[in-house]
């Protein structure tokens, strides 16, 4: 295979630690009320609505105007999103991005499913973001993984060669997307496994 030059990765799941739980565990009494709200009232499929470039005020009324009896917590998703859903970063995985940052033989592209209204408060709390060649935000193209045109998007941008790079998501749909569109892909589960499998292609560690 070519030489591989570009890393391509995710953020939510991968660098940075999301998860509404965090917020839904503080207002509601029982992890089964917690899941059921997140199955059913705040649902990924909602979710990913915004990451493809529906506003947060049209999706919080939708579901307000479909559960009303659910409204206070309905409008905690956005309205505590900041402090109480969005962790800390997954700082194994950091470890590994700075290993190819500090390398002048590779290029680090970022390629998130995030809402274009939240993904400033990620900016401003990562200080990691900044090390990026470039960063695709779907909602800020109205697009999302695992569509196909998000994968032209990045490559066609950035002038990025698809058969020397590596795209990691631990999406296992937005990586079969990836891979079938050309561009070779690893299942991120946690950071260790992710050092062993570029261990494995002979790109980890690196040096400068």
């Amino acid at each position: 295979m070519p030489q591989i030059n570009t890393i391509i990765f995710d953020l939510g799941g991968v660098l940075i630690d999301w998860n509404p739980k965090y917020l839904y565990r503080k207002i509601f009494r029982s992890e089964m009320a917690v899941d059921y709200f997140l199955n059913n009232i705040t649902t990924p499929d909602w979710n990913e609505q915004q990451d493809g470039g529906r506003s947060l005020e049209e999706a919080t009324k939708l579901l307000v105007d479909q559960y009303p009896e659910y409204t206070t917590e309905i409008e905690a998703f956005y309205g505590r999103w900041e402090e109480e859903m969005l962790g800390g970063a997954i700082e194994g995985t950091v470890d590994v991005l700075k290993s190819f940052i500090d390398n002048p033989d590779y290029k680090v592209y970022a390629l998130t499913n995030w809402s274009a209204e939240t993904f400033p408060f990620a900016r401003k709390k990562f200080t990691f973001l900044k090390w990026f060649d470039g960063i695709l935000v779907s909602g800020e193209e109205n697009m999302k993984k695992p569509d196909p045109d998000i994968y032209d998007l990045i490559t066609d941008r950035f002038g990025i060669d698809r058969s020397r790079s590596i795209f990691i998501d631990d999406s296992l749909r937005n990586v079969n997307g990836a891979e079938k569109a050309g561009i070779q892909s690893i299942h991120f589960t946690d950071p260790i496994a992710l050092k062993d499998r570029l261990i494995s292609l002979n790109i980890y560690p690196v040096t400068a």
